[in-house]
């Protein structure tokens, strides 16, 4: 309760917003009050926004509080009435966020009128009345009330910087056009402004375009994520289950293995006991006949030994024990030698495959396919170094280099194999290529050769044309001589144009379906290029080479 004799702020009284003492007064939950209208009115305003804020302390609401009125404080508004010492009604005269506040009030300060160029400070219609009464002060520059008035002012002519100087990118005051500026290009700094907005508008409708782009390839990046994971669970659960499956065959092929050696064991122990029991039953007999017959021989009556010696001599057929043999080195270590030869066989296609297996899993890849290099020296982050499969070579081709050379010259006698191109004269890679590799091909001849990429599967056997490179739906191939070039898939024929070289790179991003020819001598020319919109590459491919002439060559560069 206000006493007699004692200043009573009011403005602690005060509603923030219509800045008069509260009427029906709440105070909401970050503890400020305000007239419940005022406040209702405000957040009103913040429907749309569907937050509601404290207009002091900015805390944010998310569900509008309810309102209800602070009795004490209504109390002490009404006793303040009551006792008379309720101030005049608060005027609009303070300054608020965005208004530029009087530099000499204390306290809570009121908006300035002015901005002074000479005292470099801001006053309020109070303090701003010394330059009007005080003589030294009325010479004083006085302008419309400015933030940051220091950087506003030229230092050194204490004036306004209303003009820019285009010439120098800078705002300056009307003198220094006349000094240091002068003969440069200016203007008035309001024009250079709206000339710079309609850049600014460019600027944040690009960074939108930015934005959205960006915002999309953010999503894009979630999707692939989720792509990645997903797709890495299956392998991991598909792997797995395979690997269980080969865990069960080898488990059942042990089991089956064990119960067979233990078949053949009690067979053969059978066979074995028979023989030992028959052997005991005859020692027991020749051990009682030869007791009779140590009796016989020392019986003292002729007549009775005479008797009684052709029965006791007769000896029954012997089983042979001379003919049975042991074999010293064991009796099943046969099987142990063929499941070894067996263990080393899969030990060498776990070897051989795991490695296929660690390579492709390396080369897996995400997101859209990185830009085709654009040098040379791009290319051959990629290089791949590639050797001819002897096993695919036609008869009338001949490898050498290590097998990174082919040449067309007479029959050949190599012996018979599946993979082999019976009629086509041509040979594929040893390796798969996938991911993205890049390789060279040097090429001498005649007649034509064929760059090629192409899937195991292609038909190896017969005259028929499906087996040739370019003419089926499972290779790619550019056919090079000394004129020009052709590609051909499917059949298909598509004229290349570009200069002849005895060099021929080829790049390859199997995951974007991406195959691109290229002349190689100086410097590197675009010959032919396929891509996903054509074609998607769903196997492994391997690198080809075709030949038409005897004495034909290709090569496959090794490079640094």
């Amino acid at each position: 309760m206000a006493q007699k004799g004692v200043r009573v702020d009011e403005e602690k009284y005060c509603c923030p917003i219509c800045l008069d003492l509260l009427s029906n007064p709440v105070t909401i939950p970050c503890g400020h009050s305000y007239c419940m209208d005022c406040i209702k009115d405000h957040w009103d305003g913040e429907e749309q926004r569907k937050i509601h804020t404290c207009p002091q302390c900015r805390k944010v609401f998310l569900l509008r509080p309810a309102l209800e009125k602070n009795i004490m404080l209504a109390d002490l508004v009404e006793d303040l009435k009551k006792t008379g010492l309720q101030a005049a009604p608060i005027d609009h005269c303070y300054a608020g966020p965005e208004d530029v506040a009087c530099d000499v009030c204390t306290g809570r300060k009121k908006k300035a009128v002015k901005s002074c160029v000479v005292c470099l400070a801001s006053y309020c219609q109070n303090h701003l009345q010394p330059h009007y009464d005080a003589a030294p002060l009325q010479e004083h520059n006085l302008i419309a009330p400015t933030k940051k008035l220091q950087q506003k002012i030229c230092s050194s002519h204490k004036k306004v910087k209303e003009i820019f100087c285009r010439t120098d990118q800078q705002c300056i005051c009307y003198l220094c056009t006349m000094d240091e500026h002068k003969g440069h290009e200016t203007v008035p700094a309001a024009a250079e402004r709206t000339e710079k907005q309609k850049e600014l508008q460019e600027r944040r409708q690009q960074i939108k375009q930015r934005i959205q782009d960006k915002q999309k390839d953010v999503k894009l990046l979630q999707q692939e994520v989720e792509a990645i994971n997903g797709s890495a669970d299956k392998a991991v659960g598909d792997s797995e289950k395979i690997y269980n499956e080969l865990i069960h065959h080898i488990q059942k092929r042990s089991s089956d293995v064990k119960q067979q050696i233990r078949s053949q064991q009690e067979t053969k122990v059978s066979r074995v006991k028979e023989l030992q029991k028959k052997l005991e039953q005859e020692i027991t007999e020749l051990k009682r006949k030869e007791a009779e017959l140590e009796k016989l021989s020392i019986t003292e009556d002729h007549t009775q030994f005479l008797q009684n010696y052709p029965s006791l001599s007769a000896l029954s057929e012997s089983t042979h024990s001379s003919s049975i043999t042991r074999c010293p080195q064991g009796y099943f270590k046969e099987v142990t030698a063929a499941v070894s030869e067996l263990r080393e066989k899969l030990q060498d296609i776990l070897r051989d495959t795991w490695t296929n297996i660690s390579l492709t899993v390396a080369e897996v890849e995400v997101l859209l396919s990185e830009p085709e290099p654009k040098t040379r020296t791009g290319f051959l982050k990629y290089s791949k170094e590639i050797t001819l499969d002897p096993n695919t070579a036609n008869m009338k081709l001949i490898l050498s280099e290590g097998n990174r050379k082919v040449a067309r010259m007479n029959q050949q006698s190599y012996p018979y194999h599946p993979d082999r191109f019976t009629d086509s004269s041509q040979v594929l890679s040893r390796e798969s290529l996938t991911g993205r590799c890049y390789w060279e091909i040097e090429w001498r001849g005649r007649g034509e050769v064929g760059v090629s990429v192409s899937y195991m599967n292609i038909n190896r056997a017969g005259k028929s044309v499906n087996c040739l490179f370019g003419f089926n739906d499972k290779s790619w191939s550019l056919y090079c001589d000394s004129k020009g070039y052709l590609f051909w898939h499917k059949r298909i024929k598509t004229p290349v144009s570009g200069p002849v070289s005895s060099r021929i790179g080829v790049y390859l991003d199997h995951r974007a379906g991406i195959l691109s020819y290229y002349s190689v001598s100086k410097t590197m020319t675009l010959l032919h290029r396929i891509q996903t919109v054509q074609t998607t590459f769903t196997q492994p491919l391997y690198a080809g080479v075709w030949l038409s002439d005897d004495g034909d060559s290709a090569e496959f560069v090794k490079l640094k």
